[in-house]
């Protein structure tokens, strides 16, 4: 398997995989996958990967959002990561997961967060394994074909960037 970053060139086959992941009912609230300008407006234009088999063939995919316009969360983005059903249980979102963490840090993200629907066991472990904890939970926060569904709030925080103290903050005066 090998990662690469993610282009337009590789957009039909990363839509594909969305789409699976779509008609599953418990990766997203999305009902269907956006034109390639519309997804790649709202995703960050780096940290943007595929999972390639040697064949070429797409394994999986991940990317990132911004989760505000305002520049005071710059270094804050929102994780999607979606494996190709046949990819599945083999650790291509692990090693996904894992290439986004560095390539996000070398961008000075320093916060990832990911909603995942409560019944995304297997996504909820991934990210788990991948270092991210739970940090609560948004209950019927959306409806996804009538139904009320409840999505889990992960987080992880760079143990690289954003460990620097604040100018002018002294360790005593942090620990207030």
């Amino acid at each position: 398997m090998t990662i690469l970053p993610l282009s337009e060139a590789h957009w039909p086959a990363v839509r594909a995989i969305y789409e699976a992941g779509i008609r599953t009912g418990n990766a997203t609230l999305e009902t269907q996958a956006p034109e390639w300008a519309g997804w790649h407006a709202a995703h960050l234009p780096h940290s943007r990967l595929v999972a390639a088999d040697a064949r070429g063939q797409l394994l999986g995919w991940a990317a990132l959002s911004p989760v505000s316009g305002r520049c005071v969360y710059g270094g804050v983005a929102e994780v999607s990561v979606y494996i190709a059903p046949e990819a599945q249980g083999q650790g291509v979102g692990l090693a996904l997961l894992q290439a986004l963490v560095q390539a996000s840090e070398q961008h000075g993200i320093w916060t990832l967060q990911a909603g995942i629907l409560q019944e995304n066991t297997a996504s909820l472990a991934l990210h788990a394994k991948a270092g991210f904890r739970t940090i609560g939970y948004r209950e019927r926060i959306g409806q996804l074909h009538g139904q009320w569904r409840t999505v889990m709030l992960l987080e992880r925080r760079s143990a690289v960037v954003g460990t620097e103290q604040p100018a002018g903050i002294t360790a005593s005066a942090n620990a207030r």
